[in-house]
């Protein structure tokens, strides 16, 4: 018979985390049947070692360069068996029973398709990344006047960020991130999975738009719960939102036509550089800086203003 779900992790560098991922599934699957396939991105630490070592049950697909998040997920479903696809990262905890609350969610309330949880921060303080808004015209328009950003957490202005919901009850969402993500295998297999040519970033979005557009509602229910060390795969602010950037381009162009591409794909551009002059004339008055770089970033625009061009040609299988 066919597990319950299949749990698919894309590690790429995060050997100690994925170790306590892992570590963590046992207490947080209950009891699920489970399967657990683990593509690892071409890790230069010892990541496929540990996990050999440690983990003999959990299907390992070691790749021999960087295959990106949504095409390793891809490869990975392609391997499962499951009746769910469970998309979780490698540097999250999963709590008590919240992957087998998830499927008893999920098996109870069929018509939402794609469904996540609650994210929280190491020190149990919420982590609102779990889910956003779905991208519209409105939402580009407040990143491009900075609006997002002068009333962070806003509904009106900042709409991306669901206002100042604590993702404490079940509530249909535009986006279910990856992080997170459970969905019906033939619902993933009917959408065409991941866009191939999403790199990193935005493909998580790219899917619930077109789950909404196919019928389904994405959802999030807070009885399903992990820990989430954000970024673990990303320690440089520009490299990381580059690719971001990269990301939110593509959408723009793949699910916007006419003036509304074009009003998406300049608000994306203006809000780079507002946040770049901003950035600037805050070094020239000796404030401190952020963690944040926007200066570098739209320095940068040549790397990200094109989107993901290409579907390359990834390597299937594993070792």
């Amino acid at each position: 018979m066919a597990p319950d779900v299949s749990i698919l992790i894309i590690s790429h560098n995060t050997g100690p985390l994925t170790v306590a991922c892992l570590e963590s599934l046992p207490a947080g699957t209950g009891g699920l049947d489970t399967e657990v396939i683990v593509v690892d991105n071409a890790s230069t630490d010892d990541s496929v070692a540990l996990i050999r070592d440690r983990f003999p049950q959990v299907r390992l697909l070691p790749q021999d360069e960087n295959l990106g998040f949504g095409p390793a997920v891809n490869l990975a479903a392609e391997q499962a068996a499951g009746e769910f696809l469970l998309l979780l990262n490698p540097d999250t905890v999963v709590l008590e029973r919240s992957l087998e609350r998830l499927v008893e969610f999920a098996r109870a309330h069929p018509e939402h398709g794609v469904y996540g949880g609650r994210t929280l921060r190491p020190d149990r303080s919420l982590d609102p990344s779990s889910c956003w808004g779905a991208p519209t015209l409105w939402s580009h328009v407040c990143f491009g006047l900075g609006l997002s950003t002068l009333f962070r957490g806003s509904r009106l202005f900042d709409p991306d960020s669901l206002g100042r919901w604590q993702r404490d009850s079940v509530r249909p969402v535009g986006v279910v991130t990856g992080c997170l993500l459970l969905i019906p295998r033939k619902v993933f297999e009917a959408l065409g999975g991941f866009d191939p040519r999403y790199f990193m970033y935005g493909e998580d979005v790219d899917l619930s738009v077109r789950a909404r557009r196919a019928g389904w509602n994405p959802v999030i229910t807070p009885d399903a719960v992990i820990i989430h060390h954000v970024g673990a795969s990303s320690s440089n602010w520009a490299d990381k939102h580059v690719l971001v950037m990269r990301g939110k381009t593509t959408l723009a162009r793949t699910h916007w036509t006419g003036w509304r591409r074009r009003l998406c794909l300049e608000m994306l551009r203006l809000g780079v550089a507002l946040r770049g002059v901003l950035g600037v004339a805050a070094a020239a008055a000796g404030r401190r800086p952020r963690r944040s770089d926007w200066p570098e970033l739209w320095r940068r625009r040549a790397q990200w203003w094109p989107g993901y061009q290409a579907v390359p040609s990834w390597p299937k299988g594993g070792a």
